[in-house]
């Protein structure tokens, strides 16, 4: 499990930091659980823990894009003209 984590956090690290895209870390995460799953077979604990690491990247991926929500026309317009009556919010 730890190995897992420590996988997992040097991936995402690398996104922030530039270094190698999370979308690449998923690529070479399939490739090495394909290849693990092939050296120690299907069933075993290895080939597991290599597809939870690719499902966790996964999730992270979409994570972050989820975070990236793209704003409306209304939506910019209202944070350069907060004033302006088509951005007042009336609580009722």
């Amino acid at each position: 499990m730890s190995k897992t984590l420590e996988v997992l956090q040097a991936a995402i690290t690398a996104d922030e930091n530039g270094v190698k895209s999370l979308e690449t870390s998923i690529l070479e995460a399939i490739a090495k659980a394909r290849t693990t799953c092939e050296q120690t077979g299907n069933d075993s604990q290895e080939c597991a823990v290599a597809w939870d690491i690719v499902e966790e990247l996964q999730a992270e991926k979409a994570h972050q894009q989820q975070g990236k929500k793209r704003k409306t026309d209304l939506e910019r317009y209202c944070e350069k003209h907060p004033e302006a009556i088509e951005c007042r919010v009336y609580d009722v």
